[in-house]
């Protein structure tokens, strides 16, 4: 068999999000790979399917559990083959491979090692840890699994939700492809957004390159998720937590003076030849920027006198010293202990000394260096107790606005079986985050008889007022036998007892019950997404998972968003929990891993005038959050929006119609203390315009009291020199006057210049030069360069046409461009003169995708002479590059932005 048989066909009309990647096919697969990214919802299984069937050749489908795989093959009978009968040219065994084979990655794995596992007991990658890449892989039966592989003339490998590639699978599959050279089709609702560089680096080398993304908004307009809203429930360590924070904090501060003021450490820094004689180290210096600044600045803060010489190197004698603080004392750490082995080993004793104790303090683990971000305060904070008590607000706060049509799922990451016991009261203290204690902390104070159940891959709890329904559905579904048993110190609940045989089936009987309302409030696992779980019936979601990655909340947070048919009216609150530390200005290392999350959340926005687009700033969260009347107002706020949802779905309505697809763009913040209205015609409009217009109604008022004063001095002028005398010094208090406001003008210009103006010139030039260096394929008539600012003062910039590989190319060049400058091969240096006698400079990174070599940087800075003005462009990796490439690092404009630019997805 070398093709689908010629009758199959999707036996439904095609979503317009699906048809438009379909209708793109060809040319996405240009370079062997389609990948596409697609909430929850949105079909990427019969999307895959169907790609398959037009590429038509034998065909490998990768899927990341059991539940999943199955549900591949059940969608290809049900909506291609329209048959209940599995063909015998389909199998589920990669050691027997048919023209479709469709298998878990987990088994492929496997069998590539030749381990005796049969995939069926293999259920997700969280519970097999020895699938997981911790048990030694050496591949030893790849070669047979590939020659049966290409016995077959596998041509294609559909790869359903690749984010689950981690370790040693990762390393079998690019074998695998590398051997059989295939289309790759990528599907996925959740790329590792927050996964390390590495990560994100081989899912792209599997995937490729995202080509097209199917967006929330286009599933909202289709009616295939409902309108739907993210909130964040603030809440505070509780004391004992507070004073472990604190106490830790004054340790570290403690630490961090010992280190400041550590003699043996200021003397091996002074020992060392970059600081002896910096010139003849000039190669190292300029390669090791980040070590040679720490240095000079941890020196300063020492009361030891900078020579001239360095700030020779740095290539600015008016450089001012950064103060030191936490970073660049990890830096100087890092240097001493771990990077430099040659000029630190009269110092050995003291390094190792040193590590040891900032080990046992808990400021060094596995070799990296943290005193600002330590992991023993994010985990007071994201398994503070004080959410316990927060989750019991939301779900008070939900079943009061929405009574018996609760449906609310809990989300956490541990059982917590030590919190249930077999006696007849169960007062234990509640001192840590689960599904045990979470529904020991509702059950214990449950006025209002809510209906709550436990669901976890080894232990059911449901209400006993729910038994009967549970009884008469396992009886349709063909279960006669099962056992439970009373919650012994709770007659209002029954234990369901599992077994291997019915695991699965009772996990649907249970979703059935709780859809039909029998369960208002389910406490789960991760492991219901491992079982494939779904139930359109939830209105509403609480995340208190905290280990689980951004994939797995973003999988969850997909099953509260769904449509339900029949409930048309149908809204979806997903609920955040977030911990505050009372030590950080910042709010502490929860709510920054939220913030990451929120990168890929794409919804409405708070506000009058709604938007549709990712990441927090949408919710309009307070800056003050170590204070705790802003956080109880901020949490009131939001139960306020919360309750309000047929407004939420108005909300929707109105955005979707300003737009008609979610455009990936670059913002920058406005960054001035000032408000922008304050600056705003400064800032947008011709600031010369408005100078001389001052300047002239100035100088009439000026002039007309000088009339006046002239005419009372008129007496006291006895010649004509007197005159002159009395018209020269008001001259000068003139100029005096009016030219100190010229120059305080002439410093607003420069400080508030039309800023969208050049985002707009440099955005032209960037899409002149990666059409020309075939960076961009689509006809530059169909591109377009759009910015705008907004009533904030932040700025956007996108490109209009293309791909979305095109548009993210352009985006993330654009970004290296004004971003603060790190370690490119070449820089733009702008020169601009103003009025013919201020002269302006300031540097930028030509971006990595034009500066691989000298033609396409050529022509970047050609396109930048044409559009933005004079330049020059430096290549870095010589001795003078290097100098200037450090200069420019001091010195670059865009570091006002200190790292707040970024890339935002929004509606228009």
């Amino acid at each position: 068999m070398t093709e689908f048989p010629k009758d199959i066909k999707f036996k439904y009309a095609w979503r317009k999000y699906q048809q438009r990647v379909l209708d793109d096919l060809q040319y996405h697969i240009n370079d062997q790979h389609l990948h596409v990214i697609a909430p929850p919802g949105s079909g990427k299984t019969v999307l895959g399917l169907e790609v398959a069937l037009r590429l038509n050749n034998p065909t490998l489908i990768l899927a990341p559990t059991i539940a999943i795989r199955n549900q591949w093959i059940q969608r290809f009978k049900e909506l291609f083959l329209q048959t209940h009968f599995m063909p015998d040219w389909i199998s589920k065994d990669v050691r027997n491979p048919k023209f479709l084979t469709v298998v878990t990655y987990q088994g492929l794995h496997a069998a590539c090692n030749n381990w005796n596992i049969e995939e069926e007991s293999i259920e997700s990658e969280e519970e097999n840890d020895d699938l997981n890449g911790n048990e030694k892989s050496e591949n030893s039966n790849l070669e047979a699994i590939v020659k049966g592989l290409l016995a077959q003339n596998i041509k294609t490998i559909v790869v359903d939700e690749a984010h689950h590639l981690k370790n040693s699978w990762w390393q079998t599959l690019i074998q695998i492809k590398d051997k059989l050279k295939p289309v790759v089709v990528g599907l996925t609702a959740t790329p590792p957004y927050d996964g390390s560089f590495t990560e994100w680096q081989r899912y792209i080398e599997l995937n490729g390159p995202v080509d097209t993304e199917i967006t929330v908004p286009e599933l909202v307009i289709e009616g295939d998720l409902c309108p739907h809203q993210d909130y964040v429930f603030f809440t505070q360590p509780t004391d004992t937590e507070n004073l472990k924070i604190v106490e830790f904090r004054e340790q570290i501060q403690q630490i961090y003076q010992e280190i400041k003021s550590d003699i043996t450490l200021i003397q091996a820094i002074e020992q060392h030849p970059i600081w002896q004689n910096p010139l003849n180290q000039l190669d190292w210096i300029y390669s090791n920027l980040p070590y040679y600044s720490a240095c000079i600045i941890f020196l300063k803060a020492n009361n030891k006198e900078i020579p001239e010489v360095h700030l020779e190197v740095i290539g600015d004698k008016k450089f001012e010293i950064p103060h030191l603080n936490y970073e660049w004392i990890e830096t100087i750490l890092d240097f001493y202990l771990y990077n430099e082995k040659e000029h630190f080993k009269a110092f050995e004793t003291h390094q190792k000394t040193l590590e040891n104790k900032l080990k046992r303090c808990g400021v060094i683990e596995r070799r990296q260096i943290n005193l600002s971000q330590n992991k023993r305060i994010t985990s007071f904070l994201t398994s503070s107790l004080s959410k316990l008590n927060g989750i019991k607000e939301i779900v008070d706060f939900e079943y009061k606005n929405l009574g018996s049509q609760l449906r609310l799922v809990i989300l956490s990451d541990f059982i917590r079986k030590e919190f249930f016991v077999n006696e007849t009261t169960n007062n234990l203290e509640l001192n840590k985050i689960g599904v045990i204690p979470i529904f020991e902390r509702l059950r214990r104070e449950n006025s209002e008889n809510l209906k709550i159940g436990v669901l976890t891959g080894s232990l059911i709890i449901i209400p006993v007022s729910a038994y009967s329904s549970f009884k008469n559905q396992a009886t349709h579904n063909g279960i006669t036998e099962f056992k439970s048993t009373p919650v012994s110190y709770d007659a209002n609940y029954i234990i369901i007892n599992l077994s291997e045989q019915i695991k699965h089936e009772l996990v649907h009987i249970v979703t059935q019950i709780f859809q039909q309302g029998e369960i208002e409030v389910l406490i789960g696992t991760k492991s219901l997404l491992g079982e494939g779980w779904d139930a359109p019936a939830i209105n509403a979601l609480i995340l208190a998972s905290f280990v689980g990655s951004f994939v797995l909340s973003n999988q969850m947070r997909g099953r509260a968003i769904r449509t339900q048919k029949g409930n048309e009216s149908k809204t979806g609150n997903i609920w955040h929990l977030v911990c505050v530390d009372p030590t950080s200005d910042a709010g502490g290392d929860d709510l920054e891993l939220l913030k990451r999350r929120f990168k890929s959340f794409v919804g409405v926005s708070f506000g009058h005038n709604a938007t549709i687009e990712n990441g927090i700033d949408r919710l309009h969260l307070m800056d003050r959050f170590y204070d705790s009347a802003h956080i109880k107002q901020k949490n009131s706020e939001m139960f306020i929006q919360a309750s309000e949802r047929e407004k939420l779905r108005q909300k929707w309505e109105q955005a979707l119609q300003d737009g008609n697809s979610l455009i990936e763009e670059i913002k920058i913040p406005f960054a001035e203390e000032m408000e922008f209205h304050e600056v705003k015609s400064l800032y947008l409009n011709k600031t010369i315009r408005n100078l001389l217009a001052t300047l002239s109604s100035g100088l009439i008022a000026f002039g007309l009291e000088s009339v006046q004063a002239l005419g009372k001095a008129l007496k006291n002028i006895k010649s004509v020199h007197d005159l002159f005398v009395f018209i020269g010094i008001i001259g000068l208090l003139g100029i005096a006057f009016f030219g100190r406001l010229t120059l305080k003008s002439l410093k607003l210009y420069f400080s508030y210049k039309d800023i969208t103006k050049d985002i707009q010139h440099i955005g032209n030039a960037l899409l002149n030069t990666l059409v020309e260096m075939g960076c961009i394929h689509t006809d530059i008539s169909n591109l377009k360069v759009k910015s705008s600012v907004d009533a904030e003062g932040c700025i956007y910039c996108h490109l209009e046409g293309g791909s979305t590989y095109e548009k993210s190319t352009f985006i993330n060049a654009l970004i290296e461009i004004i971003s603060p400058v790190t370690n490119p091969r070449y820089i733009i240096i702008r020169k601009n003169k103003f009025m013919l006698f201020v002269k302006q400079q300031d540097f930028h990174a030509v971006p990595e995708i034009l500066g691989k070599n000298k033609e396409g940087a050529a022509y970047f800075q050609q396109q930048w002479k044409s559009w933005v003005g004079s330049c020059e462009l430096i290549f870095t990796r010589t001795l003078e590059g290097r100098k200037l490439l450090l200069k420019a690092r001091m010195k670059s404009l865009a570091a006002q932005f200190d790292d707040r630019v970024g890339q935002v997805n929004k509606w228009r």
